[in-house]
């Protein structure tokens, strides 16, 4: 009786285990880059995301560009980011179409607009059983639901340094981008696979080069000098911003606080440019952190 009791209970205490680990996510894994230990996680439809650290970091440059100024603190709450860029086998799977111009599924998609990538949040957000960030009639998007969406500005820059403050998340010596980014000088004019260059301190592959990554931020010339907390950019513009440079970049393109900036619904050809890209982020609930 004694044994079967013992036994009744390690198999309840199994059972629990089993459902306390179920939820958002598929799998967890924590693996180190560097010296940094980083988690991944797979959502429920098997996507790779990194899990940002909630903290403050100095945003944009003094040393930069008009657009880059002023330097100033910004604090982050955590939030969860894809480890790769959106590629064009995850694009057409969801949307049922591929408008990219250089086309291999495991490229970025690209001659993506603005509108184009908010529908895809929207649609990601329905297919794993969260609420669409994006009203799609006002193109505004409600920060406390928990679908996915586009990284503000400041969520971007912040991945993108993971905690480095040099022009580079890697240093200052451009003649080392290559390692990490496809851009002007080893792209051959053209997008290449995603995750095939070195990824940066928090695990995420192609932050530079390859293809501009949309955010959700209207874009303005200047930065407000306050400290902000979780900022979203101004709320109104004509044009949303976009980050990190592409295959058709110099280096000076691609630095940590570079900015681009180009109409949400520009198109060419009734399509958008083909070096603009973008990776989605979701701000979890504190309990499922």
């Amino acid at each position: 009786m004694r044994n079967f009791r013992m036994f009744r209970e390690i198999f309840l205490l199994f059972i629990i285990l089993c459902i306390a680990g179920c939820g958002e996510n598929q799998s967890v894994e924590n693996q180190s880059v560097g010296e940094v230990t980083i988690k991944e996680i797979t959502t429920p439809s098997g996507i790779q995301m990194i899990v940002i650290p909630a903290g403050e970091f100095v945003m944009g440059s003094d040393h930069g560009e008009d657009d880059e100024k002023p330097a100033h603190k910004v604090i982050l709450t955590s939030f969860h980011i894809d480890q790769y860029e959106v590629t064009q086998k995850e694009y057409e799977r969801l949307m049922g179409k591929n408008p990219s111009k250089i086309k291999n599924p495991n490229h970025p998609v690209e001659q993506v607009r603005w509108y184009d990538a908010i529908q895809y949040c929207n649609q990601r957000s329905m297919r794993d059983g969260y609420d669409p960030c994006y009203n799609l009639e006002t193109a505004q998007c409600l920060f406390d639901v928990n679908g996915y969406r586009l990284p503000t500005e400041a969520e971007w820059e912040y991945a993108c340094r993971a905690g480095t403050h040099t022009l580079y998340s890697y240093g200052n010596d451009p003649n080392q981008l290559a390692q990490y980014a496809w851009y002007k000088n080893n792209a051959n004019k053209k997008t290449n696979p995603v995750g095939k260059k070195k990824p940066n301190p928090w695990g995420l592959y192609d932050m530079y080069g390859n293809v501009w990554e949309w955010c959700n931020d209207y874009y303005h010339e200047t930065y407000a000098s306050n400290d902000v907390e979780n900022p979203s950019g101004p709320d109104e513009g004509e044009e949303c911003v976009l980050r990190g440079g592409a295959w058709n970049c110099s280096e000076e393109s691609c630095r940590s606080s570079s900015r681009f900036s180009e109409t949400p619904g520009f198109a060419d050809a009734c399509f958008g440019a083909d070096t603009y890209g973008f990776r989605c982020v979701r701000r979890p609930a504190a309990d499922e952190q």
